[in-house]
């Protein structure tokens, strides 16, 4: 048995490809903050979820959305030469939550240490 599925290796090249584009050909100041974090291919390799992550709150969140989809056909144009599939699958764009929600957890933890006065560190000497 493989221990990655075709979906994951093609997800994977995507999530490369499209990092390559923002870096390097796309001059959209809404996309210049933007990082893609993930690709969720379908198994018929006919969609692609990208997830991407931004900082600044919801405004540049909405700004890169808008980006994502104004630099669309130029995405996929690159995808396609780079990809070799018979079909270029459906690009959507979704922002990654799991940075702010991780966020949100380490400001939880860093004030309950604030409360609670200690500091809990593995490493705390006596």
């Amino acid at each position: 048995m493989k221990p990655f599925s075709r979906a994951d290796r093609v997800g994977e090249l995507i999530q490369q490809v499209v990092s390559e584009i923002l870096t390097r050909n796309i001059r959209d100041p809404r996309l210049k903050m933007a990082t893609i974090t993930g690709v969720k291919m379908s198994k018929d390799l006919r969609n692609a979820k990208i997830y991407f992550a931004v900082s600044g709150g919801s405004e540049k969140v909405d700004g890169a959305l808008l980006g994502f989809n104004s630099a669309m056909g130029y995405i996929k144009r690159v995808l396609a030469g780079e990809l070799e599939l018979r079909y270029m699958p459906e690009l959507k764009f979704y922002y990654d939550k799991s940075f702010d929600y991780g966020a949100h957890i380490d400001a939880l933890l860093k004030s309950l240490n604030a409360e609670d006065g200690k500091d809990h560190s593995p490493f705390e000497t006596e």
